[in-house]
């Protein structure tokens, strides 16, 4: 196999423009202006808005490239696109080699005929999106979400690009992933794919090798597998198929598991094809040996829906992820590492791609591999009716087999989804009850996918849509069957509490919006805009009269913040305490309920949404509070008027001897009542450990100043504690807490040490300019109960000594921003 890479410096322009500019191969039209000073940047103000005068264009690339002698004799020559975004025409040295149409393929053009030794050309033209979607939405209009342009679906591109109810409308195009020129002769690798058989002290893998030949001679098909410890077995069969199985044994596997269950074990696979002792082509990757299914049985609830990995049910926990950024060429693998690592720190073990964007880069699998995220895949459908012509069914069929191919292989991959919320816009979003296009969804989504699926990942399992019970537009929103997207707490006004109606089997959407913190605001407003109803907070809010909803909500639980800032705060801790709300609830219900991916772990660009990290990687206090609800050991209260529950949640392959130590304190610290229980807490389980009354106590005004406090001791060594409140905390009687730090430093970090004279209540700590990560924030302080919080170095954006670090910190409590 030779290679000839053509990423690196291209030529660009609008058609319709004389001037051509200097870009980079991945890239595309956006950040090529921004590079070279063309345009502003779209995030900033009301910036967006310029972006379809630009993108109502087509544009064309073009470079000249050099073909050596070697390739030139290649008995085949192919042109490899891995993401041209989407309609384009490829010319090569003037002649027209294909047309494209679907961003989501990686395309393979013949170009022998058009190729030659030395100098050569490539062009490429790209028609604009917005025109295409206009003409089409023009001649046919589909039912879709309101926020997107209109006639999004018609196009095989990632639908969030034209605005979703979190994203700006920058429908970018350009060449944003590799483009390479292979060469080969006699034979070359088109495809792996390895089957796992788990015994019960072995794994039996077939590699099942398939290439392309030039001819009928025999090869060498070679497999290596190299073990987490360094051991390497191979295996080398002679043939003259085109496609054959070799098959290997792993003696006492080492099993990868996702985070929090063991360890992430990877076994490294090469295939070498051979012919006379020459190697024609060889290909690398990494697997990990383990099963995931998703058990979904009639029981005593309804119907279950649970990832069993490795033989045991597992409780998922994480976030929905969305695109990175709007500007895809700024994406990156160290960006998206930090996400991942993120993601880790708050406990997740699993992660939903969601169907409105892309498939994302190999990276992003190769580190949920390495990070033990499990991934739920959707297929790249969204909240739309689809136009199944026969020409958008070949490009849709291609584009899942390419997509299957390339990430099945991944230890990380744990289940593909047909869509998100088709079939529930389907049954609960008005759409026509007779039509073909409901026709044409069950043929694409119940027939061609899961048919497919079976082909080609026949070990992965297949749910037609999320949320769904199962299929056939079969009561998609059951609380009791299947997966359950749940919007009555913010979408419908209902108060955090109406969680604990719902035993939701698998949770995989909900969520809360809040402001990002000032620091990102002043990222794309002027002074003047600082006020959540201006034009241009509202520009950065995509969910139609959401800043009203969040100050509903705070009406109903804080008081008025005193400035702008304050109301920032305030809504990141409303944010939390609703997400709290339900994970907590259904952690208590572990057997019933087993997983809860909340909406949404990310941001493409700086906005007020449900994400728990901003657009610049900054933890809103949802993540903090992920950090903790998602614990492996989870010590909740449920609360109520003047009752509460300890419980205790082991999502872990231990056993736990757990302790809980409970006071019921007044504001200014006084301990009322206290005591103390101790049980043994089974692996993978949810135990009450103890039922508190405080009715002799919690009378008249007392609920507005007493508060509970509860501490886990986890085999004698303090593991976590939580409070709760009797009352709203805009009615509790908060005192002035007098909060002070102090800082010391060791080699790798800064050590923080809060102390409060009187109960704080979510105190936030934060630089004053800098950014760092603390190891823990949105916290509680007792008198007498010092908190201890540290910061690694590393994690600060700017280097910092530590009487310069005394006097960036700052910090707040909820007595600090209420009128």
């Amino acid at each position: 196999m030779v290679e000839l890479l053509l990423n690196g410096q291209w030529q660009i322009k609008a058609i319709h423009n004389d001037t051509w500019m200097t870009t980079s191969v991945p890239g595309s039209v956006m950040t090529t202006l921004l590079e070279h000073d063309k345009i502003d940047d779209p995030f900033y103000r009301d910036n967006e808005d310029q972006s379809r005068e630009i993108l109502k264009h087509d544009y064309e690339y073009m470079r000249d490239f050099e073909v050596p002698s070697d390739l030139v004799r290649q008995d085949h020559i192919v042109l490899r696109c891995e993401g041209l975004d989407t309609l384009s025409d490829i010319f090569i040295n003037n002649d027209k080699v294909a047309s494209t149409d679907n961003m989501h393929r990686t395309y393979e053009f013949d170009i022998k005929p058009f190729i030659k030794e030395g100098h050569n050309t490539i062009h490429i033209t790209f028609k604009s999106p917005i025109v295409y979607i206009e003409e089409k939405h023009a001649e046919q209009s589909l039912d879709g979400v309101e926020h997107a342009m209109e006639g999004y679906q018609y196009m095989r591109k990632a639908h969030s690009m034209f605005g979703w109810d979190w994203g700006p409308k920058i429908p970018d195009i350009g060449i944003w992933r590799d483009m390479t020129i292979m060469g080969w002769k006699d034979a070359c690798i088109a495809d792996v794919y390895v089957h796992q058989d788990h015994q019960s002290d072995c794994v039996d893998l077939n590699v099942h090798v398939q290439v392309d030949k030039s001819n009928d001679d025999s090869l060498d098909f070679e497999v290596a597998i190299t073990s987490p410890g360094g051991e390497r077995i191979q295996k080398q069969l002679t043939s003259e198929n085109a496609k054959e199985a070799i098959h290997l044994t792993i003696d006492q596997p080492q099993l990868w598991w996702p985070n929090g269950y063991g360890d992430q074990a990877l076994y490294h696979v090469e295939v070498i094809v051979k012919s006379n002792d020459n190697t024609l082509d060889a290909y690398a990757f990494n697997i990990g040996l383990r099963t995931i299914d998703i058990r979904h049985e009639p029981d005593e609830w309804g119907k279950s829906f649970e990832f069993i990995v490795n033989g045991i049910a597992i409780f998922g926990m994480g976030a929905n992820y969305i695109p990175e950024d709007s500007l895809l060429p700024r994406t990156s693998r160290e960006r998206t590492e930090r996400l991942i690592k993120d993601s880790v720190e708050a406990n997740f073990n699993m992660i939903r791609v969601w169907g409105g964007g892309y498939y994302p880069d190999d990276y992003f699998y190769d580190l949920c591999d390495q990070y033990g995220l499990i991934v739920w895949q959707d297929f790249m459908f969204a909240c739309s009716v689809y136009d199944l012509t026969p020409e958008f069914e070949d490009t849709i069929k291609q584009e899942v087999i390419d997509n299957m191919k390339r990430i099945r292989h991944h230890a990380s991959l744990g289940l593909w989804c047909g869509n998100n919320e088709v079939e529930e816009g389907w049954e609960h979003w008005g759409w026509p009850e007779r039509s073909k296009f409901r026709t044409h969804y069950l043929k694409l989504f119940e027939i061609i996918l899961p048919e497919l699926v079976k082909k080609y990942d026949p070990q992965t399992f297949y749910w037609p849509s999320s949320p769904s019970s199962g299929g056939a537009f079969d009561r998609p929103r059951d609380p009791n069957i299947g997966d359950v997207h749940y919007w009555e707490v913010w979408h419908g006004l209902k108060p955090f509490t109406e969680y604990r109606k719902f035993h939701f089997r698998f949770c995989s959407e909900f969520g809360f919006q809040s402001f990002p913190s000032l620091k990102t605001i002043k990222t794309f407003t002027k002074p003047e805009d600082r006020n959540v109803f201006s034009y241009v907070m509202e520009k950065h809010q995509k969910n139609d009269g959401a800043n009203g909803t969040i100050l509903t909500y705070l009406s109903d639980t804080f008081l008025y913040p005193k400035d702008f800032d304050s109301l920032l705060y305030t809504s990141q801790l409303l944010q939390g305490e609703a997400i709290k709300y339900g994970v907590e609830h259904w952690r208590r219900n572990r057997g019933i309920s087993m997983g809860s991916i909340y909406w949404q772990l990310n941001d493409c660009w700086p906005v007020a949404s449900w994400s728990s990290i901003d657009y610049f990687g900054r933890w809103k206090a949802l993540h903090y509070f992920a950090k903790r609800f998602y614990a492996p050991v989870l010590l909740s209260i449920k609360e109520e008027d003047t009752e509460a529950e300890l419980h205790v949640t082991n999502e872990t392959r231990k056993g736990v001897a757990a302790t809980v130590v409970w006071k019921l304190r007044s504001n200014d610290g006084d301990v009322l009542k206290s005591g103390q229980v101790t049980q043994y807490i089974e692996p993978l389980t949810a135990d009450k450990l103890e039922s508190l009354s405080f009715s002799d106590v919690l009378v008249g005004d007392q609920k507005r100043g007493t508060y509970l406090e509860a501490t886990l001791e986890l085999d004698g060594k303090v593991d976590s504690a939580t409070t709760v409140l009797f009352t709203q905390p805009k009615h509790f009687t908060f005192l002035d807490p007098t909060l002070e730090c102090d800082v010391t430093e060791e080699a790798d970090q800064f050590v923080v040490t809060i102390t409060a004279d009187a109960f704080a209540k979510y105190v936030e700590l934060d630089l004053k300019t800098a950014d760092c990560k603390f190891s823990d924030n949105y916290f509680d302080v007792s008198p007498g109960t010092p908190k201890i919080v540290t910061v690694a170095k590393d994690s600060l954006t700017e280097a910092l000594d530590l009487n310069t670090f005394r006097n960036q910190l700052k910090q707040r409590s909820l007595y600090d921003v209420g009128e």
